[in-house]
């Protein structure tokens, strides 16, 4: 029997996702990729993001997080996921412990992230500083600048979308810019093609933006892993910077997806930071025969 069954889990999202929060401090137990394509699988438990919850490996730090896509495929970063962790590690009577202030430190394969309360149901979590050289996106090919790379889908003399800007925000991103509104593209047509390309050597999350002002994006994006997702917080970050880079907004800006704003600012110390709401949906233990079927 797996070591997950019967396990509590909280089913939240932080701007229309699903995140599903899980716990395992205090256990050597690991999460497979056959047990979390098995939970994002089961309609109870399904999710756009698993956010896991380990020990610490080093002082200092709150807890070890883990992120899996759909896929079984681990992500280094997760914004909204990380202020669903906050609240479930501050607020949650079975996950909660103490914690002297309103702030948490989250140790990820990506580097360490800092999360603070802003609001009862609000937290600004600091992204660190993005990583803008094609060889630490990564990209195939040594573009010398990355706010522009050479991309584009449909036909060479009147393509669909070109010249994304390159990102990692802990994650590879390639934000295309358009005057259209967002919607009328076919992200779920495009963004598996464009994921998969072979410039981008570990995938890249896929998003189609609209700068509607000095302070206004409007985003769509088809997650690395994931696919179509109601929002992503390592999107709106890498649009606000890849944005800005290109001199279109300032530094900082509300990103409105279709599941609800992000406001993120790209300060002057070079770190981004990302501030949203957090809701819980639900919270349940996986059933056993859950992981029985995946293993048949």
């Amino acid at each position: 029997m797996s070591a997950l069954a019967h396990r509590r889990f909280l089913k939240m999202h932080g701007a229309g996702n699903a995140i599903v929060v899980l716990d395992l401090r205090g256990t050597d137990i690991r999460v497979a990729p056959e047990e979390a394509r098995a939970i994002a699988a089961d309609p109870a438990s399904s999710f756009d993001q698993l956010m896991v919850l380990h020990d610490s490996a080093s002082r200092g730090a709150d807890a070890f997080m883990r992120i899996y896509n759909t896929d079984g495929s681990e992500s280094g970063a997760c914004g909204n996921g990380t202020r669903c962790v906050a609240y479930a590690m501050l607020d949650d009577p079975a996950m909660a412990r103490p914690v002297e202030t309103g702030r948490l430190v989250l140790e990820t394969v990506a580097g360490r992230v800092e999360v603070k309360r802003v609001a009862e149901r609000s937290f600004t979590v600091d992204m660190g500083r993005p990583r803008l050289a094609w060889n630490e996106i990564p990209l195939r090919d040594p573009f010398p600048d990355t706010r522009r790379i050479e991309l584009q889908i449909g036909p060479i003399d009147d393509p669909i979308l070109h010249s994304p800007g390159a990102v990692n925000m802990g994650n590879p991103h390639a934000v295309f810019f358009t005057d259209r509104d967002p919607d009328t593209f076919d992200l779920g047509q495009i963004g598996p093609m464009l994921e998969n390309h072979p410039i981008f050597p570990e995938r890249a999350n896929i998003s189609v933006a609209q700068v509607r002002g000095r302070e206004a994006i409007k985003l769509r994006v088809w997650e690395r892993g994931a696919g179509l997702t109601l929002a992503c917080g390592t999107a709106a970050c890498a649009a606000v910077v890849a944005a800005s880079r290109l001199r279109m907004i300032g530094r900082q800006a509300t990103v409105s997806l279709p599941g609800g704003d992000l406001f993120v600012e790209w300060r002057a110390d070079d770190h981004v930071l990302m501030t949203g709401p957090v809701f819980l949906v639900a919270e349940g233990r996986f059933a056993p025969a859950l992981f029985a079927q995946d293993a048949a």
